[in-house]
């Protein structure tokens, strides 16, 4: 008998209570681990080895089951039937025979440890499976987290007793994190593992945005005003279109708010980055000229088939058009999917169609003519440095064909290219396009 094996028991109930456990299983496990430690110790591991537990008495036993059989041939699993009649006296042939086995020496300490052990990771287990089926029931949704610690480069995050790591790659640029900061974090996915599950978080995710919204505006959280999308760089800028399914109720007033509180929570959270709350149109040349704000839009003209849009502005809003390190034309294309190119409406000819693969424009003395192949049309052909294409593609340029498009001035307007980086791309978008000419 386990000592004090009642109050045993009564902590194992009380376990699979507060954990959610079943008895059975716990209780099975149990005896799966006795069998282990009998074997290992008492036995050898092909014996077939019962355990009874009795929860009234609290006596635990242990017996090898052997088969009665004619002539034997394995001693570990048979017995023959006069052997057998020592046990049973009305055994016969094919019975199965238990044989008490259980030691009496220190046996109850080895049972206790294997008990011991075995609830320890059952209750793990149960935990770890708990916690799964908690968060995933709550994957894209915003959960709140406090910085925990912050080693070297690693920031830990607790979320609801749980540490959860912060990767770099799904933080804020420029952020930095305080012990006991408070913070809300995007929980974009849930993935089980054998160490238990894996909380997928973000302070980057577009998704964050729209969910803070949700939670400070009410018109959003009961269906009127509606989220259509978002297009974020975090930590410098994010463009939210909203829509309102009830004409008296103002979309983007109701996500101000008076004196702009609602939305000035927003910004608190995500540490002063600017939101730029347009509303939502599904007129393509409404939606790209609310997007560009806060510059204001000359005119535009749109390639429908090929979703590109020239949009002119005066030569003093180009640089507002474009925004700094070229994000504000990068996130209005995002959220219009189309592919903004911003020009001086000096430039307009008064089309109601833009072609964005048949141009003649002279840029630095340089004549282009080209029809550009859409399979040809990607900024990784050109003959310029890597560095370059790097800082084009962040500022959202990512065709030869914007390139042509572009003047030296608006080049410079991009993050790190300078008037010489814009010649020597000038150079080779003339070189490259006129090989189609």
């Amino acid at each position: 008998m386990i000592k004090d094996i009642k109050e045993f028991l009564a902590a194992i109930n009380q376990l699979c209570a507060e954990k959610n456990l079943t008895k059975d299983a716990v209780l099975e496990s149990i005896k799966a681990a006795i069998r282990t430690a009998y074997r290992k110790d008492y036995g050898s591991k092909d014996q077939n080895i019962h355990v009874d537990i009795n929860e009234d008495t609290g006596v635990i036993g242990v017996f090898e089951v052997k088969t009665v059989v004619k002539k034997v041939e394995d001693e570990e699993i048979e017995i023959s039937l006069t052997e057998a009649k020592k046990y049973k006296k009305n055994a016969k042939l094919g019975d199965e025979i238990m044989i008490d086995v259980t030691p009496t020496a220190d046996y109850g300490r080895i049972a206790a440890q294997s008990a011991k052990q075995v609830i320890m990771q059952r209750v793990q287990e149960a935990e770890r499976e708990m916690l799964y089926e908690t968060f995933k029931e709550r994957e894209n949704e915003l959960v709140s987290a406090q910085v925990s610690k912050v080693e070297g480069n690693q920031v830990f995050l607790e979320i609801e007793r749980n540490l959860v790591p912060l990767p770099v790659e799904e933080r804020v640029p420029g952020e930095r994190y305080f012990p006991g900061t408070r913070l809300k974090v995007f929980l974009n996915k849930v993935i089980k593992t054998s160490k238990g599950p894996y909380l997928s978080i973000s302070r980057k995710h577009p998704e964050l945005v729209r969910k803070l919204f949700e939670v400070e505006i009410p018109e959003i959280r009961n269906g009127v005003v509606e989220v259509k999308k978002v297009s974020r760089t975090a930590g410098l800028r994010s463009k939210v279109a909203v829509s309102s399914k009830d004409p008296k109720v103002d979309p983007i007033g109701a996500c101000v708010g008076q004196k702009g509180v609602r939305i000035q929570n927003v910004i608190r959270e995500l540490n002063g980055e600017m939101i730029d709350v347009i509303e939502w149109s599904d007129n393509a040349e409404k939606l790209i000229r609310a997007a560009i704000a806060p510059a204001k839009v000359a005119q535009i003209t749109l390639a429908a088939s090929q979703r590109r849009a020239t949009v002119f502005v005066e030569q003093d809003q180009r640089p507002l058009a474009i925004g700094k390190q070229g994000q504000n034309v990068k996130l209005a294309s995002e959220l219009s999917e189309y592919e903004i190119d911003i020009r001086d409406i000096a430039e307009f000819s008064g089309s109601s169609e833009t072609s964005t693969t048949d141009q003649t424009i002279e840029e630095n003395n340089l004549e282009v003519t080209a029809e550009i192949p859409a399979d040809k049309d990607q900024i990784e052909l050109l003959e310029i440095s890597d560095a370059l294409k790097k800082k084009l593609t962040k500022a959202g340029v990512t065709n030869v064909s914007q390139l042509t498009r572009m003047s030296a001035e608006d080049l410079t307007q991009i993050g790190g290219i300078g008037k010489e980086s814009a010649k020597k791309i000038k150079e080779a978008v003339h070189a490259y396009a006129s090989t189609f000419a």
